[in-house]
């Protein structure tokens, strides 16, 4: 198996990058950023999951997301 040294999404579950986020900023902030149902309507983990999954162009901003809030943390 190749090292991705230089990707700092390889190895982070879809789950985690969710939890994370939503423990940063919340979901109301979230839905706001990206304009989604699972954010927007009674959101959870679970639900999030479910459709980030099933879309590519969603998880894309979510993962974006998680890499911008990364480098504010460093």
């Amino acid at each position: 198996m190749s090292t991705q040294p230089n990707n700092p999404l390889h190895g982070v579950k879809l789950e985690q990058i969710i939890t994370e986020l939503q423990a940063h900023y919340g979901w109301e902030y979230m839905g706001y950023e990206i304009n989604i149902r699972c954010f927007t309507h009674d959101p959870s983990v679970k639900s999030s999951l479910k459709f980030l999954r099933r879309t590519p162009w969603a998880r894309t901003k979510v993962e974006n997301m998680y890499l911008n809030m990364l480098k504010k943390r460093h």
